[in-house]
């Protein structure tokens, strides 16, 4: 399916509206991406977690498309299963359509609580895409800190004050971590790119085998910043190259994306209410750390797209 606009906007959206998401959410964004890009009939799982808590509320759903809801830690052992149910059915002849299989889940459960499961996906074969939406904290219980929350950022688990500048750790590289289980295809979007992300899943999608893509969706309620302003700091994650936008399509790594002037962190996290205490003079030097991690990321990450 080719990416025009147009023919996108005369497409059934395959996640309805009325769902009980904040405002400014840019986890149904990212969803609704990603249904819009499959041009062939899917099945979802979706871990518990902000998407599944918004969109499924008994006895209602969002979902236009056959749903699974699983625990925390288990969304891709559960689609694991019903690939493989449905590889077994379609050999008995009892299904004769092509269907796919993806899996959603959010920081809380894949980089920390799922990953078990994930890991485990991965390594044996499974046709299935999974997509983790990454507001980098566990938001829907709390905001509690997660793997995939950034250096310095302020949460109810990691709350900056006296005894804390924020979190203490930097965040886990999980885009990393699931290239290296060489599967056929990987990758990071952001909504703001949305020809780049939708492009990705179609990918994705067309591969036989697992396929992974992690996709930032910023959070008002957790970064503290206002609900209209969600895709522009989807934008700015990408243009501080905090977020970068590649993939690694069987072991080969490729930029998607390039900004032309590579803006300073600042730009970014002065944005967000969680890093207002990095302002402060005597947290100056957690910025300059996170500016640091970021330009080394980003070095390593051209070095291995050169390669």
């Amino acid at each position: 399916m080719a990416l025009r606009l147009k023919e996108l906007a005369q497409k059934k959206d395959l996640l309805s509206g009325g769902h009980r998401a904040c405002a400014g959410c840019a986890g149904t964004t990212v969803i609704r991406q990603v249904l819009l890009a499959a041009d062939v009939p899917v099945v979802a799982g979706c871990a518990t977690g902000c998407m599944e808590v918004v969109t499924t509320i008994y006895p209602y759903t969002a979902w236009r498309i056959p749903f699974i809801h699983n625990a925390f830690e288990n969304v891709a052992s559960t689609i694991s299963g019903v690939e493989a149910a449905y590889r077994a059915l379609r050999k008995q002849g009892k299904i004769d359509r092509e269907i796919k299989f993806i899996a959603f889940g959010g920081d809380g459960g894949t980089y920390d609580i799922g990953i078990q499961a994930l890991s485990g996906a991965m390594e044996r074969g499974h046709n299935m895409l999974y997509i983790c939406y990454d507001n980098e904290a566990y938001m829907n219980t709390g905001i509690q800190r997660s793997g995939a929350t950034p250096h310095g950022a302020a949460t109810s688990t990691s709350p900056a004050g006296k005894k804390i500048p924020g979190k203490r750790e930097f965040r886990k590289d999980l885009t990393s971590i699931l290239a290296a289980h060489d599967i056929p295809y990987v990758a990071q979007a952001v909504p703001s790119h949305w020809r780049d992300l939708m492009g990705k899943v179609q990918k994705a999608l067309s591969i036989d085998g697992p396929s992974f893509i992690n996709i930032l969706a910023p959070c008002p309620r957790g970064w503290r910043f206002k609900e209209n302003e969600s895709i522009e700091m989807a934008r700015l994650a990408v243009e501080t190259c905090f977020w970068p936008l590649f993939e690694v399509e069987r072991r080969t790594w490729r930029l998607t994306y390039k900004p032309k002037e590579k803006r300073p962190i600042t730009d970014w996290i002065g944005r967000q209410g969680r890093f207002r205490h990095l302002m402060k003079e005597e947290n100056k030097h957690i910025i300059e750390e996170l500016q640091a991690n970021v330009d080394y990321k980003w070095e390593q990450l051209l070095k291995r797209c050169e390669g």
